[in-house]
């Protein structure tokens, strides 16, 4: 059969479909990414926040499009938001045809014979008790591949809906995570991008202590040129984990700690380990322990019981603070966490606003350190010739996958994907740099 894949979401969950394409492949079947024409689509779905289910039903929809054209022949949605609308999706969705959740993906081949043959599969296996070691197709550029360490969460942020999609957290041997690393070095990926819902915490649940420091050692002695961290969280972020960053140069200096809030009150609402004040001790010990480290994390607007003062506050740190990357996002009241049924509910247009002014201080704190880049000379990983800005594009360390802001530059001759190239900065546009390559 002819099996098409669609992956929505995260990194992470990428990974996952990566799995269930090779699993695929290797029971005989012929994976494709374009739905059209294909026997089954599997659509490996998001459902952490309300602007991440629409999406997916939408997907859903379009793909229930194709199957009324006769363009497709059977549609199974697998991931986090089947994992949590298990009885839902296929009464209010009749188009879907099967359902795997968070706990099955392993179950993809049976799952698809059987849709195919005009079942109905179900399949919901202990999201507690998965296998992350399977081979992948991987679906980056062969420069840039995804090492997921650890799977699940045991944070409990009272936002977060995680936990009960993904399980508890459980690492991966050390062991695995080498071969898998060897492997793509093998094949010649370039940039390492180390992925976990929270990879600080690596080695707790099967070593007993915080083995990360040790992990990464052992990854800077293989062939790769960049190492990127996602997320590293700010509690757990010990002076051991710190001095391996500074001192291996390929780990780029780029920190995605997702800090969330700075106030007290707010931050124990949320059920975060760190203080307002611990918070901005860590930040002050990176930038003195890593020159050049460039800090991005994630900040929510609206919490309940997040009133003016506390917004304000909020407000100040950014200012103060100058994070170099921030995502704003809006709390989303997710049914099923802590968060959703707390008292002192903020109305969604006032969280509204205090986002659009939170990015708008962002952004000016952005063009201030994209204005200090003027007349340096970055290392920058070309991503291709674009066309429709007329030169080459790429990042530097201070900007990752599908995030960040890019680097476009000229250049004399022919530049392949995946080269690194040294870019004097010349100008700014719209939050991105502009330079020329230095031969």
């Amino acid at each position: 059969m002819k099996v098409a894949f669609i992956s929505l979401g995260c990194a992470k969950n990428l990974v996952n479909t990566e799995q269930m394409m090779a699993l695929v492949q290797e029971a005989g079947h012929t994976v494709t990414g374009e739905p059209e024409g294909a026997d089954v689509a599997v659509l490996n779905t998001c459902g952490f926040i309300d602007s991440a289910k629409s999406e997916a039903i939408q997907n859903i929809l379009e793909l229930a499009q194709l199957k009324e054209e006769e363009k497709l022949g059977k549609l199974l949605v697998a991931g986090c938001l089947s994992q949590r609308y298990q009885d839902e999706l296929t009464k209010e969705l009749p188009e879907v045809d099967g359902v795997l959740g968070t706990g099955s993906y392993t179950d993809i081949v049976s799952a698809v014979e059987e849709v195919a043959a005009g079942g109905h599969p179900r399949r919901f296996g202990d999201i507690s008790r998965t296998d992350e070691d399977g081979a992948r197709l991987v679906t980056t550029p062969p420069y840039t591949a995804y090492l997921k360490i650890a799977e699940g969460c045991d944070n409990r942020c009272a936002f977060c809906v995680i936990p009960y999609l993904r399980g508890r957290y459980r690492s991966r041997s050390m062991e695995a995570l080498l071969e898998e690393a060897r492997g793509l070095a093998e094949r010649g990926v370039q940039e390492l991008i180390v992925i976990a819902q929270d990879i600080t915490r690596y080695g707790m649940d099967l070593y007993h202590k915080p083995m990360l420091p040790q992990l990464l050692g052992e990854l800077c002695r293989l062939p790769f040129h960049w190492i990127r961290l996602h997320y590293l969280y700010p509690d757990l972020l010990s002076d051991q984990l710190i001095d391996v960053i500074a001192r291996e140069h390929k780990i780029v200096k780029y920190l995605d700690l997702p800090l969330q809030h700075i106030n007290d009150g707010i931050l124990k609402a949320m059920n975060r380990r760190s203080t307002g004040a611990e918070i901005r001790a860590l930040l002050d010990k990176l930038r003195t322990r890593i020159p050049g480290v460039v800090v991005r994390t994630s900040l929510i607007c609206g919490l309940p019981g997040e009133g003016e003062e506390e917004f304000e506050e909020l407000c100040a740190f950014l200012r103060e603070a100058r994070l170099e990357r921030a995502g704003i996002f809006q709390f989303s009241p997710e049914e099923g966490t802590p968060a959703a049924v707390m008292p002192n509910q903020v109305d969604a247009e006032t969280a509204k606003r205090r986002v659009e002014l939170l990015v708008e201080l962002q952004s000016r704190v952005m063009d201030g350190w994209n204005e200090e880049r003027l007349g340096e000379t970055l290392e920058v990983l070309c991503e291709g010739f674009d066309p429709d800005m007329g030169c080459y594009a790429g990042r530097s360390y201070a900007d990752s996958v599908d995030i960040d802001n890019r680097v476009y530059f000229t250049a004399a001759g022919v530049i392949p994907a995946g080269t690194f190239v040294n870019v004097r900065i010349t100008g700014t546009q719209d939050g991105d740099l502009a330079g020329e390559i230095e031969e």
